[in-house]
């Protein structure tokens, strides 16, 4: 009963994906006749560009953290003698 479930579910995948590229291509060759103008492609290569600055600065935030233990579970501080007394 398993093995039925994982071929559905593949094969709802598998689906999905062929509707994607489908839907893809019919759209790019749908744009294709219309030229961008030039502040299009300024704006896209913008857009890029941050994309990646923003993708490596949070890539680089997380190995530092990672490095110098700011990822480490926090754990509670040991009571002293005192403060069970009270």
């Amino acid at each position: 009963m398993a093995k039925l479930g994982t071929i559905a579910l593949i094969a709802v995948l598998l689906g999905l994906l062929a509707a994607a590229t489908w839907l893809a291509v019919h759209t790019w060759m749908a744009a294709a006749a219309s030229p961008m103008p030039t502040a299009g492609y300024v704006a896209m290569t913008l857009g890029v560009v941050f994309s990646l600055l923003v993708g490596i600065a949070l890539m680089a935030l997380l190995f530092y953290s990672s490095r110098y233990g700011y990822d480490e579970q926090a754990a509670e501080p040991p009571r002293s003698s005192e403060q069970d007394n009270d």
